[in-house]
């Protein structure tokens, strides 16, 4: 893996939580931290009437929030290693590009301006759907310790990687694992004409995600697994288990044959209202 964090900054209280996790998490892996301000300077040039001390006032304003953002960074670990810079650009190519070559990307849940204004919007679609590796997204950092980190489970391939992430934060944090599967009754269970064995259907839920889960409890023998299989929207089982977490995991794409969805409409509802840091992990190429 490779050992830089990067951390996007625009100054706002959402993106200087996300310099503060991806501090610790810097310091939890032993990697390097670089924080990154992505100046995008195509909004203001188009006008009629351009302003030519813009780009100046621009440039002192990002270093101003890059100031913020390092010594948020030194505050929460006085010894950390890290790099700051201005990049101009895109925000989502230039996003997608730097986590190619991190091992993480961080970045707030929105913010005053910049690529945070619009992380619930097409900027973090991008990121959290084309970006490799993991994309943690920080709304606020949960005022206590949780001892949880909650990862969302299905059948498709894109569940893996999410679950290999999960276990190795655990492991970094001394924290537990709840593996969480959320299956919805299909809607021809409900025709009385149709004879649908219910027991037999948790039975097979269960049986799904305890065999998905063995290769991890093997690697991580100190790791405590917790199996969360119930019937419930996956949305609404995330979100409720985010309550109680430390850092919620979701795989990048995909609808297996167990029916949970990550990057459409269910990593969107989690980005929106999970009470804790979501990662949306997504495969290496």
């Amino acid at each position: 893996m490779k050992d830089v964090i990067v951390v996007g900054v625009d100054g706002s209280p959402a993106s200087l939580a996300a310099v503060e996790w991806a501090t610790d998490d810097a310091v939890r892996t032993r990697a390097a931290l670089r924080i990154v301000f992505v100046l995008d300077r195509y909004p203001y040039e188009i006008t009629r009437f351009p302003d030519h001390n813009l780009g100046d006032q621009l440039a002192r304003g990002a270093a101003r929030i890059l100031d913020k953002a390092e010594q948020t960074a030194l505050a929460r670990s006085p010894g950390i290693a890290f790099t700051r810079e201005i990049i101009e650009g895109r925000p989502a190519e230039v996003l997608r590009e730097l986590a190619a070559g991190a091992a993480e990307l961080v970045v707030g849940t929105r913010g005053m301006g910049g690529f945070a204004r619009a992380i619930l919007g097409s900027v973090s679609s991008h990121v959290a759907g084309h970006a490799p590796g993991p994309v943690v997204v920080v709304n606020r950092l949960p005022e206590t310790t949780r001892g949880e980190v909650v990862v969302g489970v299905d059948d498709s391939p894109a569940c893996r990687p999410a679950l290999a992430y999960a276990f190795e934060q655990a492991r970094l944090r001394g924290s537990a694992v709840r593996a969480l599967h959320a299956w919805q009754v299909p809607v021809h269970a409900f025709a009385p004409e149709i004879s649908y064995d219910m027991d037999e259907i948790r039975t097979a839920q269960h049986a799904v995600v305890t065999g998905l889960l063995d290769r991890y409890r093997e690697e991580y023998p100190d790791v405590k697994v917790i199996e969360d299989v119930h019937s419930a929207h996956p949305v609404e089982a995330l979100v409720d288990a985010s309550g109680g977490a430390d850092l919620l995991v979701v795989g990048s794409h995909g609808r297996g044959a167990l029916g949970a969805v990550v990057l459409g409409s269910v990593s969107r509802g989690v980005l929106h209202h999970a009470r804790c840091p979501v990662a949306v992990v997504r495969p290496r190429a």
